[in-house]
C-alpha cells in the first residue's frame, strides 16, 4: 500500500492510502470514551481533508471495551462522517470480545446513512472495499 502517515498518538493511526484512495485508521490498545471520541474526530478531520469516500477501520489491536462512547459514535459521529463525505465503511473486529460488543453497539445507534460492513481480517475487509 502506497500510504501516507498523517497523524499517530498512543491510542490511534491514521494513514490515507492513495492507491486505494481511503483512510486506513488502526487502533491500538486500551480505548475508552475519551479516546475514541478523539480519535474519531480525527478520523472526521482527515475524512474532509483527503475527501475521501472510504474507510478502513481496523481494531484488531484493541484491548477493552469502549461501550461509553457507543451511542455517541452511531448517533452523532457517523452522521458527521456522512456529511464531510464517507459513503464506506469496512470495520475490521477486535478480537477482544469486549470491543467487538461495543463495535456492534454503535452500529446498532448508527443513524447515518453509510454502508458499513464488519470484518475479521486486512485482506476480506480491503477486498470489499475495493468493491465500493
Amino acid at each position: 500500500m502506497a500510504q501516507h502517515l498523517l497523524f499517530q498518538d498512543s491510542t490511534i493511526s491514521i494513514a490515507y492510502d492513495y492507491v486505494q484512495e481511503w483512510l486506513f485508521v488502526n487502533w491500538l490498545g486500551e480505548q475508552d470514551g475519551d479516546t475514541v471520541r478523539a480519535g474519531a474526530m480525527k478520523m472526521l478531520e482527515f475524512v474532509r481533508q483527503q475527501r475521501c469516500t472510504k474507510v478502513l477501520n481496523s481494531n484488531q489491536e484493541v484491548t477493552s471495551m469502549w461501550q461509553d462512547a457507543a451511542e455517541w459514535g452511531g448517533r452523532e459521529w457517523f452522521p458527521l462522517m456522512q456529511e464531510a463525505g464517507c459513503h464506506y465503511f469496512a470495520w475490521i473486529y477486535s478480537p477482544n470480545l469486549y470491543s467487538r460488543l461495543s463495535t456492534d453497539l454503535t452500529l446498532q445507534h448508527n443513524v447515518a446513512g453509510i454502508i458499513v460492513c464488519t470484518f475479521d481480517d486486512v485482506e476480506t475487509a480491503s477486498a470489499w472495499l475495493k468493491l465500493m
